[in-house]
């Protein structure tokens, strides 16, 4: 690694787009793909009672779109690279659309899991590379503009139930995924029409795990799957502990909600916070004190101590949570930044897959304790072996500039 600029980089546009240009439509885009998300997790039970598809099968149509998810960013991302941004992006929406729309009008299994497959590989295509087009559209604040979209990601996932509750009941399960489906339409102008800094010399590589061979790349893209652990244990118990604890149904409800809130206020500045004083600090930081909030949920007493330990934990991960993005924007070259934001992506989504399945499995045979203090240790590890990956670029507060030929 070296400090000496890229022999060619991609020109920034003249006309650079505003913040707020930006924000509407990649802001909306990332809103409108997690609603799409969020319809789902929350339709998944009307599937079960209307259609008579088993819990099982409902298993295989979420976990079928982390699959697509984790290939489309591996596969599909990098092409935003190779001069085709805004295209991959177009078309990760249009994609992701049909999926929608196949999910809302089917009512047998085998369409809505394609729907479920399309919707998956649409926005592993298009998360990626709308990231890349925004960190090059200003990189000198590139922290605070991810921290935004972090946070229109974690409204959109919020909106989704909000907007199944609405219009399930009076028109039916279609309703709410026509609704998500035009809005993220909708948002297509606005998109097709920013101007795109291309690179006119694609990378050596037609993938990006290459990437993994820069140690800080490497060490980002582990404080990112460690978030993930923390997320797929997470959502896995959170609402089984506090049923088998007899906390009231409307706490564990309103905890999901209000545990999104902080993520939403606190992502722009925790982005600029990452920027400011370095990413990889932060993201240790971070993760080490959600990994102390996952050990104390196996250990209080009750659902209401669970809970308000949560809040303090929302406030922390708000601040956090978007270091590990920062910190892969800092670290890879210009030409290179769909495909490593991809790899975060599949790392991610791999990562709170497999946590999820483990943790429910741990709460099953050994009970909450066992399973909360797994995750946390697991986190642990993920913390040391992203820092020792990183300890080069450790104290990074400004892009670091990559020799073109590492990449």
């Amino acid at each position: 690694m070296t400090t000496s600029p890229p022999d060619v980089a991609p020109a920034a546009p003249r006309d650079a787009p505003s913040a707020t240009t930006l924000f509407v439509a990649f802001g909306g885009l990332m809103a409108s793909l997690a609603a799409g998300y969020g319809v789902l997790f929350t339709i998944v039970d009307d599937y079960r009672d209307d259609y008579g598809i088993s819990e099982t099968a409902i298993g295989v149509v979420i976990g079928i779109g982390f699959v697509a998810g984790f290939l489309s960013q591996v596969l599909i991302a990098p092409l935003a690279d190779r001069g085709h941004a805004r295209r991959v992006v177009l078309f990760g929406v249009a994609v992701n659309v049909i999926g929608l729309l196949l999910m809302g009008f089917s009512s047998t299994l085998v369409p809505i899991l394609v729907g479920r497959f399309i919707s998956g590989v649409g926005i592993g295509a298009a998360v990626p590379a709308a990231r890349r087009i925004v960190i090059l559209a200003d990189p000198n604040h590139l922290g605070q503009n991810l921290g935004r979209l972090l946070a229109a990601d974690v409204f959109g996932f919020a909106l989704g139930p909000a907007i199944s509750a609405l219009l399930v009941g009076p028109f039916g399960i279609p309703a709410p995924f026509i609704v998500v489906a035009i809005a993220t339409a909708c948002l297509l102008p606005f998109v097709a029409r920013v101007q795109v800094a291309e690179s006119t010399v694609p990378p050596k590589r037609r993938l990006a795990v290459d990437l993994l061979a820069i140690r800080p790349v490497a060490g980002a893209v582990v404080f990112g799957a460690a978030v993930f652990v923390m997320i797929g244990s997470f959502d896995a118990l959170w609402a089984v502990v506090h049923r088998d604890l007899g906390t009231n149904e409307w706490i564990a409800n309103l905890g999901i909600t209000l545990f999104a809130l902080p993520l939403i206020v606190l992502g722009p500045p925790g982005g600029r916070l990452s920027q400011v004083h370095g990413p990889f600090r932060i993201a240790a930081l971070g993760l080490t004190l959600g990994a102390v909030f996952m050990a104390a949920y196996g250990l209080l007493p009750t659902g209401t101590w669970i809970f308000g330990i949560a809040m303090v934990h929302a406030i922390a991960d708000g601040i956090t949570v978007s270091s590990s993005g920062v910190a892969v924007g800092m670290v890879v070259p210009e030409e290179r930044q769909a495909g490593a934001q991809g790899v975060l992506g599949a790392a991610q989504a791999l990562s709170a897959g497999i946590m999820a399945v483990v943790t429910a499995a741990l709460y099953d045979n050994f009970g909450r304790t066992t399973a909360y203090l797994v995750c946390a240790s697991i986190m642990l590890m993920f913390v040391a072996a992203g820092a020792w990956l990183a300890r080069s670029a450790w104290s990074l507060t400004r892009p670091l500039h990559v020799d073109p030929a590492l990449t």
